[in-house]
């Protein structure tokens, strides 16, 4: 076959280091357009991207020829050394280590941006720990909670 084609929605899961709160309403309104356009950079543009004051829920199409591992990596290593520059008050700000990447089939893209625009209501009941133990449960992803949470 002389072309490539590949069609891979993933949902993108990953939070401050130990939960602190940086993602401010302030912050968050330059951060996610940021964040948008590393991506979109990358060749992976996002089709949602929301969260809480601790953590990020992205919904992107995963460009053919750059692994998620890498992609997560351009995306948290840029946009961390961004937030940096925007005040004494993110000196400190890192992402956790890990993250979570879930698969989204084509009929499920509605609910999933339905889901991810709904993050600030959703975490009035639920913390972001709750939140991911139930997505990886929902996905069959063994984990062990020493290394989950750093």
């Amino acid at each position: 076959m002389p072309q490539s084609l590949s069609s891979i929605i993933v949902h993108l899961i990953f939070s401050t280091k130990n939960r602190e709160p940086f993602i401010t309403p302030a912050i968050e309104t330059e951060l996610h357009p940021y964040m948008a356009r590393i991506l979109r950079t990358c060749g992976s543009p996002s089709l949602a991207l929301n969260g809480s004051v601790d953590h990020v829920h992205i919904l992107f199409s995963l460009a053919r020829v750059i692994a998620i591992a890498d992609l997560v990596e351009e995306v948290k290593a840029d946009s961390s050394k961004w937030i940096k520059t925007k005040g004494r008050e993110f000196r400190n700000f890192h992402w956790q280590r890990g993250y979570g990447a879930f698969s989204v089939g084509q009929s499920q893209i509605v609910a999933v941006k339905r889901y991810i625009a709904r993050q600030k209501e959703h975490h009035k009941k639920f913390t972001f720990e709750e939140e991911y133990r139930k997505f990886v449960k929902a996905y069959g992803i063994e984990y062990d909670e020493r290394y989950v949470w750093d």
